[in-house]
């Protein structure tokens, strides 16, 4: 892992700590940068932190959410991908990132985000996060649509990847 990396993790993982964050899983080994996951109970909490108070019951469309942290190096992109058991909830921490979003498999222009800018990804609706010139860091709530199947790691459908995964 490069020095910048770790540094950048680093600093996410104070982060996280200083404001009472409980980190279940850390992701540093993705190509495109990595992860950090936070215990759902804080749900509430991390809308408060990193999604201006969003309510969390109003997001709620079958009772579970998963708040994450994304990290995304510059110059990467993450796979162009949708997902049949979760609509997404991103908004730009710091740096500034592109997004590509579609109803078909086709891709189209790159927007850019800027810090703060919030962005709402249906299930089913094909999207890519991607690096800019530095490193990007993006909040994201999952908002599980299946009650009895909850989305997870395997929930992605991959269309094109830059990685061959």
């Amino acid at each position: 892992m490069s020095d910048q990396k770790k540094e950048i993790f680093s600093g996410v993982t104070q982060r996280l700590k200083i404001e009472g964050f409980n980190v279940v899983n850390v992701d540093d080994t993705r190509p495109w940068g990595g992860f950090f996951v936070i215990d759902e109970e804080q749900a509430q909490q991390f809308a408060n932190v990193y999604f201006d108070g969003l309510n969390v019951n109003d997001l709620k469309i079958s009772g579970k959410l998963s708040p994450k942290i994304l990290v995304v190096a510059p110059d990467s992109r993450l796979s162009w991908q949708y997902h049949h058991r979760r609509a997404e909830i991103w908004q730009v921490v710091s740096g500034n990132v592109g997004i590509i979003t579609s109803d078909t498999d086709e891709q189209g222009e790159v927007k850019t985000l800027t810090p703060g800018t919030r962005v709402k990804l249906e299930k089913g609706e094909r999207h890519r996060l991607i690096g800019l010139k530095d490193w990007g860091i993006v909040s994201e709530i999952w908002q599980h649509t299946d009650p009895e199947n909850p989305s997870d790691e395997s929930d992605i459908v991959r269309v094109q990847d830059d990685f061959g995964r």
